[in-house]
């Protein structure tokens, strides 16, 4: 990894000695002088802590919006997709860890670069954080986050949600859109599969929850997370604390990185379908060739609004933002 600058990090607090404690993200590392914290992107250089990231992204690509996911956020449009070398998670089973847990080579891209890069050279609506975990790539992701605002482009995060609660409040009146991956409904699992804990992630997504459009993913993974036990804890606290309406996304797990169990049968994630269709109006399946569980109907009518193939997009039944059938209002950002 490259670093072209350093800059002082937010969120830390001077601890004995030398060391340094970041209170960035519910870690709070304790980082001596020379060293980073758990997440790597954040350097204790002469007592004060700095960000080894900033400007640095391992990826740049131009996706759909569909494949954050996020599928009630000016769907069928493009955002420029960046990330952070880095992570505060160590997932067993991590889709990205080359990228995530791994020392890669990274490319330079200033805030001012990504903006003209999304909002000129592509037709994009604006910027995804992603790939990796955008929180701790906190400094980069608030000023880009501020540019695209005053340029008119829109923000969106891919992320596991461990943030504090104050960066959290500073960062999401800049952020127009989100996907939360809840892992798992038992802290057990956090603790053991992430080296993480389940609590901060669900203060985060109530928090954010009352700030922006939120959609939520939950991995769907054998013998971990998958019994009906812990798909109706995950659709009840959806239900009871972000809404009814609130987009929950079950995607299907295959073996990654340390984790060799065998992919998630379809048979499974249709009984998460189900089971979460009783509460959340909008379900749908990922990583599965599923047209019928990736369109878009109206919780009222059932008529077709959003048809969806892979990644092609086409709108169908939606008048504005209500139902064209019933007149419905779709809680859908256009």
């Amino acid at each position: 990894m490259k670093n072209t600058r350093l800059i002082e990090a937010m969120f830390y607090e001077q601890s004995e000695g030398k060391n340094v404690r970041c209170v960035l993200c519910p870690h709070e590392c304790v980082i001596p002088e020379g060293k980073v914290g758990l997440c790597r992107g954040r350097m204790n250089k002469g007592g004060k802590l700095f960000s080894t990231t900033f400007a640095e992204t391992i990826a740049l690509h131009v996706d759909p919006v569909e494949k954050k996911p996020l599928y009630h956020f000016y769907p069928g449009n493009s955002v420029l997709s960046i990330g952070p070398n880095a992570c505060n998670f160590r997932c067993e089973n991590c889709q990205n860890w080359e990228i995530s847990q791994e020392r890669v080579p990274t490319s330079h891209l200033s805030p001012e670069r990504a903006i003209e890069i999304a909002g000129g050279e592509h037709d994009c609506i604006g910027i995804s954080f992603t790939y990796t975990e955008p929180l701790v790539w906190f400094e980069y992701v608030l000023q880009t986050s501020k540019l695209a605002r005053e340029r008119g482009l829109k923000t969106t995060l891919v992320t596991n949600g461990f943030i504090n609660p104050a960066p959290a409040a500073m960062l999401l009146p800049f952020i127009d859109g989100l996907n939360l991956d809840i892992k798992s409904m038992d802290d057990d699992f956090y603790r053991d599969i992430c080296g993480a804990r389940l609590e901060p992630v669900l203060d985060f997504a109530a928090q954010a929850g009352k700030a922006t459009h939120i959609e939520v993913t939950n991995l769907v993974i054998p013998g971990l997370n998958d019994s009906d036990d812990q798909v109706s804890r995950l659709v009840n606290w959806v239900h009871q604390n972000l809404g009814p309406d609130t987009p929950l996304h079950f995607s299907r797990y295959f073996p990654r990185y340390k984790m060799t169990r065998p992919e998630t049968p379809i048979p499974t994630l249709l009984k998460a379908a189900e089971i979460a269709k009783s509460k959340l109006n909008y379900v749908y399946l990922g990583n599965v060739r599923d047209n019928v569980h990736s369109t878009t109907y109206c919780p009222n009518c059932g008529n077709e609004l959003i048809l969806r193939s892979g990644y092609s997009v086409r709108i169908k039944g939606l008048s504005g933002k209500s139902c064209a059938s019933c007149g419905l209002q779709i809680p859908i950002v256009l």
